[in-house]
């Protein structure tokens, strides 16, 4: 049976992408598990997950900025009353989960990887809920 755990984040940003590699590798710790594949889920429908580069910090500002290029936060043609749906636009694009194979208890990430949780509506509390998936 998988273990599973939420954890709460809280973003202090209308946008923002925030690295969670941390986060999940201490949850992974936790869990002891050795290997398989560690599944994280964004319980909310104006944000998202990603893995991308963890580097150098300029890639997280040109990625928000290149979204906030492809999806303005409003046109004229907007009907969700809330006024929010560039947000859920983004966290569309984005996703709401990764898998990330786990092998000797580490997460498999590429050198320059990172997990991001990707916020497009706060600042708020928000909720992700991580399951280990033992192989």
């Amino acid at each position: 049976m998988p273990d599973s755990k939420k954890i709460s984040l809280k973003t202090d940003a209308h946008e923002s992408l925030i690295p969670i590699t941390h986060q999940v590798a201490d949850v992974l710790t936790e869990f002891g598990m050795v290997n398989g594949l560690m599944h994280i889920f964004v319980l909310h429908t104006t944000c998202g997950i990603t893995i991308n580069e963890n580097a150098d910090p300029d890639v997280v500002h040109d990625l928000l900025e290149r979204l906030n290029h492809l999806v303005p936060w409003r046109i004229s043609s907007d009907r969700h009353m809330e006024g929010n749906s560039a947000a859920h636009l983004k966290s569309t694009l984005l996703g709401s989960s990764v898998t990330v194979p786990v092998s000797n208890g580490q997460l498999v990430l590429g050198r320059w990887q990172g997990i991001f949780f990707g916020e497009f509506d706060g600042p708020r509390q928000r909720t992700l809920y991580l399951t280990a998936i033992p192989s």
